[in-house]
Formats: structure tokens, sequence, C-alpha cells
């Protein structure tokens, strides 16, 4: 009998109603649940579960049972609460319908596999921390504009000019200390302040200073962000000054040429001496486009306010857009979305890219209580601590020209690839074969955020390195080597373990960023070594600087960008289950769909290179003279190392599948240009000349899709067109896939 009880229980739960979805995911944060502990309850994908909470999808039998079970009783658990209207409660015997008040948080982005490029197992963004503590990645789809949120004023005024949010802002964070949001972006409307928020809300400013303004947004504004992890720190508040809100609050609206050259205004400005009145300190940067205003922390109490003045170009146009011409309500709803998925902005994209790294591997965390129950900071394992690594003492060969470690080199000494790591992307290109010459199309392919895949599952050095002679090679050990590798002929290699025969004047050699075949030894980082060994040959170091203490430091970092692109290309009609057809249907002007979507995704691919980028930071004026250290030098992420790793990852797992491709399919790229190859085709489509069949790509090649390390289509020419344009700038080798996007031809290099 009990049994038929089961039986009649499950199919009950099996027409359940189940609550929205913003309930749903109400009632699992309120229980303290994380998506991927529901999802391993319920047997099933991370994905699968976000898609239920956000409403993309509905759960079917017979996880929709158990489903519905579990909702019920956290309902039971945690019932919502009572509705806040202005209008009379109704008698007592009036029917009232069920309605749900709690400000529906933003749904949770899909975690999606990887793309084939990277290699090694994802471990997420917080496996190397002691408490972790993920911040969610909010969603940002919505068909039509929702009210602006009604929460309480912060200041004693009523708000202003209250708006329909932008569809797609994100809602402020459900931490009740930033529960207007991440930011504000502050403006002058018919002689009122007001603060723009994330979710639509707008607040008024009762500041009338930059200090005020400091004030009040640190005790009254409810904004910031809850940290990324464990030891981490919270996230600072951004106030955003509209050009009407510099005038306000008596900074200029542009900066002068001497201004900008300096990068920030001058320390006599009136508004500096307000600061240093109220006792407010700046960076050493001053009060620039992206300020930091703080007082010095007392214990474990912050207080730290970052300006963004996007006039003064804060918000790049490279990177950025039209993001600084954007009304303050929009602007608010694309740094929010950003915030949100990626982090507060800190800076550029890329001091936010770098910022990141930190964010989620802090260099220190609290000790142990001691004898007398007191902690102490600790090194974070895992993480780049603060003294991992002597700036001072990097190996001579990882280093860029001018370090203190070259001060002894001769003056206008060049050093050669048998003294320095060159690790860079691809910028190559080859005259067409006549083959190829009759042939109609030049199709261009792109990898999708191909830095980050590079950067997934990489083994990358934590500590100091240790210099040794005639070393064996060994593929799991991060460093730099200095080996021969001009014997490698392309024209026989081996392509999963079988040896193939190739043309290797038609592909460029995977050692050199420009193609070419090296000539001797040459320093390259672990992957760049590890493939002449896939490829079948014998390598023999002479020498190497090696990385005992490693880790793959990079993994979170990659997580949380892929996730913040993922989910918002989803946003934009772009899904990673999507057949090739289909997908590039929805590529064709996906941007346009929703162009502040648009510059999220140019954002965050920004916030990728940029970051990268800053591991090795050069100097930047200041008065630096070669040989002496410069100020990104005591960071610990000054990391030039790591840097070469990840770009001789990408490099190499572009090559891949190139040689993957020729030898299946016989066909070799024209140019390739960092991560886009251009082939020739007779049709205009990668379906043209991808080897698809049945609708399943060529294992280990390229594979169309949205996910980081597949291909997308980037542009289409006539072959007609690479010949004449080659022949009129006199360049055969003229690097096509440097304008294959719109046919457009500038800055032209003769290939030379």
């Amino acid at each position: 009998m009990s049994e038929l009880f089961d039986a009649v229980d499950a199919l009950l739960a099996s027409r359940a109603a189940l609550p929205p979805p913003a309930e749903r995911k109400r009632l699992r944060a309120a229980h303290g649940l994380t998506i991927d502990e529901v999802a391993t309850a319920l047997k099933v994908r991370r994905a699968t579960v976000s898609g239920w909470e956000s409403g993309k999808t509905e759960p079917r039998p017979p996880e929709r049972d158990a489903y519905a079970r579990l909702l019920d009783k956290l309902a039971e658990l945690y019932p919502a609460a009572p509705a806040n209207t202005a209008t009379p409660a109704p008698a007592p015997d009036a029917a009232v319908p069920a309605t749900f008040t709690a400000a529906p948080a933003p749904a949770e982005a899909r975690s999606l596999s990887t793309g084939e490029a990277s290699e090694a197992a994802v471990m997420t963004a917080t496996e190397n921390t002691q408490t972790p503590t993920p911040a969610p990645v909010a969603a940002a789809p919505a068909a039509a504009p929702r009210p602006a949120r009604t929460t309480r004023p912060t200041s004693s005024r009523r708000p202003g000019a209250r708006k329909a949010a932008p569809a797609g802002t994100p809602a402020g964070g459900t931490d009740l200390r930033f529960e207007n949001g991440p930011l504000a972006v502050v403006d002058v409307e018919d002689g009122k302040v007001l603060a723009y928020c994330t979710g639509g809300l707008v607040l008024d400013v009762p500041a009338k200073s930059i200090p005020a303004l400091v004030d009040w947004t640190l005790k009254e504004a409810k904004l910031g962000a809850p940290k990324l992890s464990g030891p981490g720190k919270d996230a600072d508040p951004l106030i955003v000054l509209t050009e009407a809100a510099c005038e306000r609050y008596g900074l200029p609206v542009t900066l002068t040429a001497e201004e900008k050259d300096a990068g920030r205004i001058p320390e006599g400005h009136k508004v500096i001496k307000q600061l240093v009145r109220a006792e407010w300190k700046l960076t050493k940067r001053g009060f620039g486009p992206w300020a930091r205003i703080y007082r010095p922390a007392t214990g474990s109490e912050r207080a730290c306010v970052q300006l963004c003045i996007p006039s003064w170009n804060a918000l790049d146009a490279r990177f950025w857009g039209t993001a600084g011409q954007l009304p303050p309500a929009e602007l608010a709803r694309v740094l929010g979305v950003y915030a949100s998925r990626v982090m507060t902005p800190r800076g550029s994209t890329a001091v936010t890219g770098l910022e990141l790294m930190t964010a989620l591997h802090p260099p220190t965390r609290a000790s142990e209580p001691d004898a007398d129950g007191k902690r102490h900071s600790e090194h974070n394992p895992g993480s780049l601590g603060k003294d991992a690594i002597d700036p001072m003492n990097f190996p001579p060969c990882e280093v860029p020209d001018g370090h203190p470690v070259l001060k002894d080199l001769p003056r206008f000494h060049v050093r050669g690839p048998a003294e320095k790591l060159f690790e860079e992307a691809y910028d190559w290109a080859r005259p067409m074969t006549d083959a190829e010459c009759t042939l109609r199309h030049l199709v261009g392919i792109d990898v999708n955020m191909a830095f980050a895949a590079g950067a997934n599952g990489l083994n990358v050095g934590l500590g100091e390195a240790t210099h040794v002679k005639a070393p064996v090679f060994d593929p799991k050990l991060p460093g730099s080597w200095l080996v021969d590798l001009s014997h490698v002929d392309l024209s026989r290699v081996k392509v999963s373990k079988e040896w193939v025969e190739l043309d290797g004047s038609l592909l460029p050699s995977p050692f050199t960023w420009k193609g070419e075949r090296p000539e001797g030894p040459a320093w390259y980082a672990t992957p760049t070594v590890a493939y002449a060994v896939e490829l079948g040959y014998e390598v023999r170091p002479v020498e190497a600087w090696v990385r005992y203490d490693n880790g793959r430091y990079l993994d979170g970092w990659y997580n949380r960008l892929r996730d913040a692109y993922l989910a918002t290309m989803a946003d934009l009609g772009v899904d990673a289950d999507l057949s090739p057809e289909d997908f590039l249907a929805a590529m064709d002007g996906y941007k346009d769909r929703d162009p502040e979507l648009g510059i999220v995704i140019t954002a965050i691919k920004a916030t990728v290179k940029g970051g990268l980028g800053k591991l090795r930071e050069r100097p930047r004026g200041e008065g630096w003279k070669p040989g002496e250290p410069w100020r990104a030098l005591s960071r610990p992420t000054w990391r030039p190392d790591i840097r070469a790793a990840v770009i001789s990852r990408t490099r190499i797992n572009l090559h891949r599948k190139v040689v993957k491709h020729a030898a299946f399919t016989g066909q070799y790229p024209i140019a390739i240009l960092s991560d886009c190859v251009v082939y020739a085709s007779n049709g205009p489509s990668p379906l043209d000349f991808l080897p698809y069949r049945e609708g399943k790509p060529l294992p280990g090649g390229f594979k169309l899709g949205i996910n980081p390390g597949l291909v997308k289509h980037e542009g289409t020419q006539d072959v007609l067109w690479g010949e004449e344009v080659r022949e009129k700038f006199n360049a055969p080798q003229l690097n096509l896939a440097r304008y294959i996007k719109d046919g457009t031809v500038t800055d032209v290099d003769n290939g030379e």
C-alpha cells in the first residue's frame, strides 16, 4: 500500500504549481543554498537550475517533483513578506490573491563547459580559498522596462525624478549593507543632485561638496558589493560623476592638456584642499579620472570611495565604447551589469582585470588564533603573496628591457632570442597559392575569449624561480627554458599521436610570433616546449628558470570572466547550445539587439586582455630612466612569466587546431593575427570549409560556438580583394586577418 501512496504523491507533485522564478531564487538564497548544492541534490547540471530560476526553462519529471518538494519546504521556513502598499487593506472576507513582494534577486548566469582549447578540468573560483563566498553573476534579460524600486530614500529628503529602470538592469544586492547596489551615477537635474543606482533606484543626494558626497556615500547610500572570496575585502562603493555633477561640485568638466599628461588635477585645486581639511586622503595617483578617496583603515573597517569621471576619459572608448556618452540611468545599467558579473570597476578595464585576480586570491588571510586568542595576517596559500617574489630578483630572460636586473648590459644592447623570453601572439601571413587564388572567398574565424581559454587550467609559478643547468624538460613545471627547437619539421609531425605528412611551407612555426622557423637556441615558456614534444620531437634544454612552487592561480579568474561573458551573450540571444547554423545566425548583429549589453561584452573582453597585459606593465613616464625600478614592480602581480605562459599556451592552442585542420582537410591558413585565422574558401561561410559531419565538428579542430576557445565568424572578403590590396600596397605578405572584418585597410605593414 505504501508504494501506491508514494506513486500518488509523485503524481501530485509532478503537476504541482511552482512559484515564479524570482521566488525560487529567493527561497534558495534564504536557506543559504548555492546553485551547485541544489544541482547536486537533484542530479542535474548547474545550468539547469540556473535556467529554472531565471525562467528560461521549467523543470520536468522526475526532477520537477523533487524540486517542487524542496521549494515547498523552503516556503514553509521562509514565507514571503506581506505586500507593502499604500491602498487600504481589503475587508477580511475579500478574496486576496497571493503575491510575492520580495525584490527579485538577479538570476545567476549559466556556468557552461569550457571550449576545446582548454585542456584541463575547470577549477571553481573558490577552490583555493578557505571560506569561499562567491558573488552570484547577475542576469540582465528583461522583456520590458520595469518600475523603479521603491526602497526607502537614504536621505531625509524624498527621492526625486524616479524613472523606470532600463531593461536588464541588475537589482541591488541581497546584502543589506549594499542594498542599493555597487555604484551610483550622480547627476544634476532641475537643480537637484540625483544618484542613479542599479535596479532603477534614484536617490536624492544632499551633499554640497565632494567631502560631503564621500561621507554620504559611506554613511547613507548603502552602496558597495560583498567580497569575492573568504579572505578578501568588500568592494568599495563607486560614484560616477557626470559633467553636470562635476560643475556642481567645483570640478573641471574636462582636463587641460597639461592635466591629461599628469593624469590628475593640480594638488592646489580647491576640491583637493576641501578633502585635506576634511581629513580625507588620495592615493599616489592623485585626483584623476579614477580617484580613490579614503581614510586609513581602523581594524577591519574601511572608509574608501572610488570616483569615476567619464568626461575625463575614465571610460576609454576603446574598451567602453559609447558608455561615457550614455544618460545616467543607462550608464548605471551598463556599469551595474559589469560590476555584478565581473566586479566593481577599479579603474580601466586592464586595472580591473588585474584587481580581479587579487580579489579572488587575496595575498593574505587571517591565521588561526594564537595562545592569546589573537589572529595575525599570514600568506594565503595559492595566491601571489606580498613577499613571494622579489621584483629585483627575476630571471634576466623574463624581464623587459630597462629592468634593474639588466642595468649592467652595455648601452643600446639589443637582446636576441637566446637572451630574452619573447612569447607573443601571432602576426603571420603568407602569399596565396595558385590553387587558393582560384577560390572565391577569404573567410576569417575568430577564437572566442582566446586568452582567457589559454589561462584556464594553466599551471603557473607562485614563488621564486630556480636556475637549473641542462635540465630534463618537465611539461608540468612552469618556467622558462633555453632550448633549440629549429629541428622541428612541420612537414612531418604527430597528430593525435600518429605521424602525418603536411606541407610545412604553408604553416607558421608555432615557436615564434612571426611564424618564422627558429634558427637556434631561444627562451620559451613551458607550453611552447611541451608542444614540440607533442609534435614528436626530442628537446634538450641548455638551461632553465623553473618554479617548483606553482598552481592554477588563474582558474578562478577565468571562471568569473567566462561566466560573465556567457551570461551576457545569452542575454543578447546567443546561447551555448545552438546548432552551428543557428549560432551563425544569432551572432549576426547580436550587439544591435541591446547596444548597452554590447558595451558590456566589449568591456569583458578588454578586461581579459588588459588584465594579462598588466602582468608585465612597463614604466609610464614619471621621470623613469632605464635601469631604475618603476612603480608596477612593487606589485606581487607584476609577473611577466605568467603573461608569457598564457600567451604561449594561447598561440599553441591555435596552432594545434590549424595542424589538425590541415591534416584532415588539406587546407592551410592564409593569415593569422592573434586569435583570428583566415582561410580561402569556395563559399562565404565558415561552414563552407569547416569539416562538420552530421552537425559534429572535427575532434580537436575548429568548432563554432560561443564558449571560450570555440570560434565565430569574423568576416568574409573576396579573394580578388585580398590580391588587389596586396598588389596595391606592394605587400605580398600583408596580414589580411587585420582587415578581414570589414575590408577597410589601414596602417599597412609590408610584412617584412
